[in-house]
């Protein structure tokens, strides 16, 4: 398979970056799009030229470090994948592809395609988490009974691998599923009840301080998240900010 890449390059977060085309051949359609930047770095390194900078760990969906915006779609095409579960085979032959980091204001390029992601940790760090004495004999979490319903929908949630994804794919890089499905994860159970309104005004007021935008309502989120992340996390937040706020 023949190939024209179109990849951006930046040197750092201070610098003027740029897209560079770089021709490739001998791509097999079974690679992973990651295996195929593998192979270019590889023809970069042996002209003496500086390697492409791309964000990758697991290589299989989980870790959600391969943000790339791929032809204009965040993880390219296809349906609840992340860009390491791409292959080539998606591809056709003498394709021209265009390769970019995350676009927002709250996702500043680090180098060429890595951005930096730590707003999303930011987020968490304001409320993704409860408060346990475990002094004594605590209460095993098993033995709390739980609906069934309520126990599928907070498990649907908490497969966010927060990615960013969602962010990328909103013309107003907001980050109200991410936030919402981190805080739906905990307001959906029982051990997430005594700091609920404490968590939910927090992170949402560290998302904005953060400087994303607002949902949009086109649900872009939605359909580009690899996990396939409901909308219906948003409502659900909304509702838990509402009443938190009324609560005061």
């Amino acid at each position: 398979m023949k190939l024209t890449l179109k990849i951006w390059r930046q040197k750092n977060a201070s610098s003027k970056g740029q897209m560079v085309e770089y021709p490739l051949n001998g791509i097999e359609e079974d690679m992973s799009f990651l295996e195929m930047l593998d192979v270019l770095n590889e023809e970069l390194n042996n002209k003496g030229e500086e390697p492409i900078e791309f964000d990758h760990d697991c290589r299989e969906g989980i870790c959600g470090a391969c943000s790339l915006m791929i032809n204009g779609r965040a993880h390219g095409p296809g349906s609840r994948i992340t860009a390491c579960q791409l292959h080539m085979r998606s591809f056709n032959d003498g394709d021209s592809i265009t390769i970019e980091p995350w676009r927002a204001k709250a996702f500043p390029v680090i180098k060429d395609l890595i951005v930096d992601r730590s707003a999303f940790d930011r987020i968490q760090q304001a409320g993704g988490y409860i408060s346990v004495n475990t002094s004594g004999n605590p209460v095993d979490a098993n033995a709390i009974p739980i609906e069934k319903e309520n126990a599928d929908m907070a498990f649907n949630a908490a497969t966010c691998i927060g990615c960013g994804a969602c962010v990328a794919a909103c013309k107003n890089a907001s980050a109200m599923l991410f936030t919402s499905a981190k805080i739906s994860q905990f307001a959906l159970l029982p051990q997430g009840q005594v700091e609920a309104n404490e968590r939910v005004q927090n992170m949402v007021r560290q998302m904005d301080l953060e400087g994303f935008g607002n949902c949009t309502n086109t649900g872009a989120c939605e359909v580009e998240c690899p996990k396939g992340i409901s909308l219906e996390n948003i409502a659900r937040m909304n509702r838990e900010y509402y009443s938190a706020s009324v609560k005061g």
